[in-house]
């Protein structure tokens, strides 16, 4: 039996590290899913809600995806990004992950991982450019360029679900965790038949 991989996407400032942070919360005490800590090139930031990722130097990383460390890696706003290998196994063991990745490699995921379910998160622009802001992690140029390729991608696909977070977090937060609640029964009901 093994677990579903789900890929949370979204523009940044859409509100995603928020998502995930309640949601691990929320299922704290469940032993049948796992929220993937990644691996970025920059360093640990404290601030609410932002994410806690694992710091580490462009050498190690690039150490270690070449020797397969990484479930899924990929780049973005010139840091390296990865999902370390043990999610994979935890997948394989019939956990299923949580994980916040980049548009850029759902079909590399499609392909290497089933079963699959994409959480696709969006915002209104006017939002998305007031909470970037608001978090001031990036120049202007910086949230400008963000803001640009949010509107670049067309995510699509059988195995996506579209969540909105223009209203509020509570309200977004439950719907997201009734989601996360369905794709791990529905991972269930699919290796018992």
């Amino acid at each position: 039996m093994r677990g579903k991989l789900i890929l949370v996407v979204g523009p940044s400032g859409v509100g995603k590290d928020s998502l995930i942070a309640g949601a691990k919360e929320e299922f704290a005490d469940w032993s049948a899913i796992s929220f993937a800590r990644r691996h970025i090139t920059r360093p640990l930031e404290y601030e609410p809600n932002a994410e806690i990722h694992e710091p580490i130097s462009l050498s190690a990383f690039k150490a270690r995806n070449q020797a397969g460390g990484y479930m899924l890696s990929w780049q973005a706003h010139n840091l390296s990004y990865g999902i370390p290998q043990k999610y994979d196994v935890a997948l394989k063991s019939g956990i299923s992950v949580v994980a916040n990745v980049s548009r850029t490699i759902l079909n590399v995921a499609r392909k290497r991982f089933q079963p699959l379910l994409i959480i696709h998160v969006t915002a209104d622009p006017k939002l998305l450019e007031q909470r970037l802001a608001k978090r001031g992690r990036e120049t202007i140029p910086d949230q400008e360029e963000r803001l640009r390729r949010a509107e670049s991608f067309n995510v699509a696909g059988p195995d996506l679900r579209t969540i909105r977070n223009d209203g509020s977090l509570k309200d977004t937060s439950e719907e997201f965790n009734r989601c996360l609640l369905c794709a791990m029964r529905s991972s269930q009901v699919a290796f018992v038949q």
